[in-house]
């Protein structure tokens, strides 16, 4: 018995064994066979099989995909799918390949047509890069038939421009495509020792955030966001689409974020052909800001993509970054140009050799030595002979394989040798000898020129197409539209959208983290669901926004220990969600007795009555919570009686103590912030409004609203709007070639839309403008080579003020150069905004 439980065990221990090995030898193959690029060549195996292949067919005419992938198969072991996708996937990435018939798009998602309607070849890139047979190392294909190319002999960072992706066993890689001029720019930097930076670049366009890329490292991250237009107040368009996103994904984000509520539209249009074009039409009540926002919050219009570089080194993943992958790259094509080199001078070595010794064989007659032998070795030796004069004259020793080459030698050719022929030809070779050898020592320059010389042939047409930006960070709950209603039950403590039959809260979006406040002084933040416990007895709730300093909370409470009332005011910047938090001094039976909540930190006036058998003289008395400094919520508070109250009544609303909202311009991402951003506009009152100038002579009129959007390259001046304000602009007339000058005010009152007040007509722009009410400049004209001339001018005096569609009058030619206000502006309202 015991010994059959011993084979059982060794049996088992025998199959384990076994499980790991085969495990390990099959995540080894997927790793290095199937999945993970080389990182020599950029090449995955079915890839380079498939470049092997063409360069085999390669006659200058296009081949049947079909027959592509027959020829592939004798080195591939994996089946013609596979082969099949790879050639379509390299096909449209418009690199090595050219191709004919339908590819397919990437942008909509349209396959290909079936591989026996489609052809292709290597391009002239791929022909100048990737092949040489004599720098190739070779090995046997998978039956032992036929030779296969371990790497191709890339001269170029392939992977790089291509990019990548793979899943394999435990690892997986994610090579984001660059830009194919910028690679060739950063190798020549780097053959230089300069620094360099690649950031991703993608076929479909787009715009794309770098900034956390963290060179393409494990842990970084790309955000990719489509182009987006307003057409007018009710329509956008979506002009591209993110990397990786097609045109259907794209729409259907977009219906399921209708659906949902978190998205109001009315209609979603495809007009996508030879480019992308996605109509939208919004939903009556939302503006084309909040759409975009939205937009980009909620659907595939922005995406993040995560990088993650891992390549075959010496038979082993590696994750590296671009700019080592790079480095490899670069390098690997200068030790390839350097064997090109070598292989080139031993060749032309050759070349001079031989020739060389042919003129003498042929012009000293030396061919005539032989007549009279009748061996082999005779005529060997007679030549030999022959040469033996002229032997100091080579570089390298005379052998007899030269010899027996020269036996070779046709009657022919020798009576028809041309010694002058010859001559030049010895000498064309000597010069490519020099240049050769002189590459050789300068190997650096030679790869640098290399480099230009790609760039010069085949960069036209391959400039970037991703439009590289900071993105706004868009406020998900600011944006989000109100799709859910909330209901409260304040006796028991709950609030919830699914508590239908108690009272009705607010409405909201589903997004919103909500405040609650409790009789016993606790708050509590929590996110909208279905239903949530707060505490018994709430007195208030509301939608929370973090981060605000403005909301202001008044209150009074009484202490349960010490029986003492305290007032306070607080503001709720930044919590722990779901984490109950005091706001009295923690001590039981302590109560809330008042209490509001104040958007724009509101003070107001309260009668505090106390209890008629108190022993206080004064029954009643006011309470100002003006007096009060705004503190956080878990400060104490200030002493308002130690004796009962019996009720606190409000007397008397006040104003806000913080006074304007002080808002700055980000003129990176075209977004209004308080966060400090760019560049301050002022404090403004809820009714004040931004006045923004174009340099194609328009102006809109917005609100303080956050989310709305400004075209920042297109934004001459913003700030402030006052209505009586005079504005002074000048702009370019392109039909008369002159700039003109206006002076008008703000007539036109509709907000969020844009109106022209320069002249129409191709050419024209706002040069300069301001609203300072008598603005002085000095006016520089003339050509830039010469002494410009200058004019100091009163435009006050200059130009009257006139309607806002008027032309205005001329201030000077098209040599305009410089204006400079020379108004002092340093007064308050300058520094606020007021004046620009």
């Amino acid at each position: 018995m015991s010994d059959e439980l011993n084979q059982e065990g060794a049996h088992a221990n025998h199959v384990s064994d076994m499980y790991q090995s085969w495990f390990l030898d099959y995540a080894s193959y997927v790793i290095l066979e199937r999945a993970v690029p080389s990182g020599i060549d950029g090449l995955k195996p079915v890839q380079r099989r498939i470049f092997h292949s063409l360069k085999e067919m390669d006659d200058g005419r296009f081949n049947k995909v079909a027959n592509v992938i027959g020829q592939t198969m004798q080195y591939h072991p994996h089946g013609d799918a596979s082969i099949g996708e790879a050639i379509i996937t390299i096909g449209q990435k418009d690199l090595m390949l050219d191709t004919q018939g339908n590819w397919g798009d990437v942008r909509t998602g349209d396959g290909a047509a079936a591989p026996r309607y489609i052809e292709t070849r290597l391009s002239k890139f791929a022909l100048a890069v990737a092949f040489n047979a004599k720098t190739t190392d070779w090995q046997l294909s998978y039956d032992g038939r036929k030779n296969e190319p371990v790497n191709l002999p890339m001269k170029f960072p392939l992977l790089l421009a291509q990019g990548a992706e793979g899943i394999a066993v435990g690892l997986s890689t994610k090579i984001l495509p660059h830009n194919f001029c910028e690679i060739i720019d950063a190798s020549i930097k780097y053959l230089k020792n300069k620094k360099f930076e690649l950031f991703p670049d993608f076929l479909t366009g787009g715009m794309v955030d770098v900034s956390n890329y963290n060179d393409g490292k494990r842990g970084g991250k790309v955000r990719v966001r489509c182009h987006i237009e307003k057409v007018d107040n009710k329509t956008v368009l979506i002009k591209d689409v993110p990397f990786g996103i097609t045109v259907p994904n794209l729409i259907e984000s977009i219906v399921k974020a209708n659906d949902s509520g978190k998205i109001k539209i009315k209609k979603v249009t495809d007009n996508t052909a030879a480019e992308v074009e996605v109509e939208i039409q919004l939903a009556t009540g939302v503006t084309p800001d909040q759409t975009i926002d939205a937009l980009y919050a909620f659907t595939h219009c922005e995406v993040s993509i995560s990088p993650n570089i891992c390549v075959i080194i010496d038979d082993k993943p590696r994750f590296i970054t671009a700019t080592e992958l790079l480095k490899i790259s670069t390098d690997s094509t200068k030790e390839l140009l350097k064997k090109e080199l070598e292989i080139k001078l031993r060749e032309l070595e050759d070349n001079w050799h031989y020739s060389s010794l042919e003129k003498i064989f042929i012009e000293k007659r030396i061919y005539r030595n032989i007549e009279e032998e009748e061996t082999w070795e005779g005529v060997i030796s007679a030549i030999d002979k022959g040469l033996k004069p002229y032997k100091k004259l080579f570089f390298r020793e005379i052998t007899q394989e030269d010899i027996v080459r020269l036996t070779e030698i046709k009657i022919k050719r020798i009576s028809k040798f041309d010694s002058f022929k010859a001559d030049e030809h010895i000498k064309q070779v000597e010069k490519n000898l020099e240049d050769t050898k002189h590459h050789l020592a300068h190997l650096t320059e030679f790869a640098i020129a290399y480099f230009e010389d790609l760039l010069k042939t085949f960069g036209k047409g391959r400039e970037r197409k991703t439009e590289i930006k900071i993105f706004d960070t868009i406020q998900v709950a600011e944006i989000a539209i109100i799709n859910t209603k909330l209901y409260i039950n304040r006796e028991e403590g709950f609030i919830g959208t699914g508590l239908k039959k108690d009272e009705l809260l607010l409405e909201c979006s589903d997004v919103d983290q909500i405040i609650a406040f409790t009789r016993e002084g606790k708050m509590k933040v929590i996110k909208v669901a279905d239903k949530n416990f707060i505490g018994k007895d709430i007195i208030h709730a509301e939608i929370f926004k973090k981060n605000d300093d403005r909301t202001t909370y008044n209150m009074i409470y009484v202490d349960g220990k010490t029986g003492v009332s305290y007032a306070k005011r607080f503001n709720v910047t930044g919590i722990t969600r779901d984490k109950e938090y005091d706001l009295t001094k923690g001590t039981p039976k302590s109560k809330v007795l008042y209490y509001t909540s104040n958007a724009n930190g509101e003070s107001e006036i309260v009668t505090v009555n106390l209890s008629a058998a108190c022993k206080a003289k004064i029954k009643s008395f006011e309470f100002d919570f003006e007096e009060l400094a705004i503190k956080g919520r878990s400060s104490m508070g200030n002493q308002v009686t130690k004796y009962p109250i019996k009720n606190i009544k409000l007397k008397q609303k006040g104003t806000s103590s913080l006074g304007g909202k002080k808002i700055w311009y980000d003129d990176v991402v075209g977004r209004l912030n308080i966060e400090e951003k760019g560049m301050y506009l002022g404090s403004f009152a809820e009714d004040d409004k931004i006045l923004t100038f174009y340099n194609d002579g328009s102006y809109t009129l917005n609100t303080t609203e956050l989310s709305n959007r400004f075209d920042a390259e297109k934004v001459v001046m913003i700030g402030k709007f006052k209505p009586d304000a005079v504005v002074t602009s000048v702009y370019f007339d392109a039909e008369k070639k002159q700039f003109n000058v206006k002076r008008f005010k703000i007539e036109t009152l509709t907000m969020n839309t844009r109106f022209q007040f320069i002249k129409e007509g191709e050419g024209n722009y706002l040069e300069w403008v301001t609203n300072i009410p008598s603005p002085i400049i000095k006016l520089k004209t003339g050509k830039k080579k010469f002494l410009p001339s200058e004019q100091i001018i009163h435009l006050e005096e200059f130009v009257d003020v006139m309607g806002w569609k008027a032309i205005g009058v001329k201030l000077c030619d098209k040599d305009l150069l410089e204006i400079n206000l020379q108004n002092e502006t340093e007064s308050d309202d300058a520094k606020q905004g007021e004046l620009f």
